[in-house]
């Protein structure tokens, strides 16, 4: 895939955050993007943003999806290709996050992680392996180094990303006999509004998220003969405590 423009991507959970970044950085890179949310306005106004920002036109469109919901993310995968004419990548980005001890996590939060982190990772890749199967395709799941690094408060989270790092990848086993890449990024603290954080200045040492949209783009472009299957990235020079 080193010829990137021309080809096609979906993104989860694209309208902030690390998906907002790869979104813009493939529309950089000549690819047709489709970005997701839960909310249709949501999408609909960071596809406009999207396209301002990098001068495109007709190259991006914003849909309502929930990854919680099978029945959502085929409709997303069935609308991209109407609109755009095939399926080439697939990132499996939304996630959300609840922290506390096992003693005050509730029922409700432990299946609203599990549900869009895990599940929804599920539900991405299942609704679209026919078509990055047909275009010989790639899929790039968002971990975290939480998918490694237990802590404490970390119950759900930790649970959730262990999940998505061990599927993703048993799914690129699965998967690369049909040509299929499958690779997981697993990133450290980025500059994003997860678990209400406000980007700013105090950021400014974190991962970026241009800088994950560079990731990706540089996974894409990879000799096909190679294959990154699970990539930790994290903040060079952290504060000192």
């Amino acid at each position: 895939m080193k010829q990137l423009s021309g080809k096609v991507a979906l993104i989860t959970g694209g309208t902030k955050g690390i998906g907002y970044g790869i979104a813009e950085a493939l529309l950089a890179q000549g690819l047709k993007v489709a970005i997701t949310s839960r909310d249709l306005n949501a999408a609909k106004e960071a596809a406009k943003s999207l396209e301002e920002k990098t001068q495109t036109t007709n190259a991006i469109i914003g849909l309502e999806a929930n990854v919680k919901n099978l029945g959502d993310q085929r409709e997303a995968v069935q609308q991209t290709v109407e609109q755009f004419g095939q399926l080439d990548v697939v990132v499996a980005n939304a996630g959300l996050g609840h922290f506390g001890s096992i003693e005050e996590l509730t029922t409700e939060q432990w299946n609203a992680v599990i549900d869009t982190n895990l599940t929804g990772v599920f539900n991405t890749i299942k609704a679209s392996v026919d078509d990055l199967k047909k275009s010989q395709g790639y899929y790039i799941t968002i971990s975290s180094l939480a998918g490694t690094n237990f802590f404490a408060g970390g119950a759900a989270y930790n649970a959730s990303k262990f999940g998505v790092t061990g599927f993703t990848q048993a799914v690129m086993l699965d998967l690369r006999k049909y040509g299929v890449k499958v690779s997981t990024i697993m990133p450290g603290s980025v500059s994003t509004h997860f678990n209400g954080n406000e980007p700013g200045d105090k950021d400014a040492w974190k991962i970026q998220i241009e800088d994950i949209g560079e990731l990706v783009v540089d996974l894409l472009k990879m000799n096909p003969r190679t294959l990154p299957s699970k990539v930790e990235v994290r903040p060079t020079m952290p504060p000192s405590n």
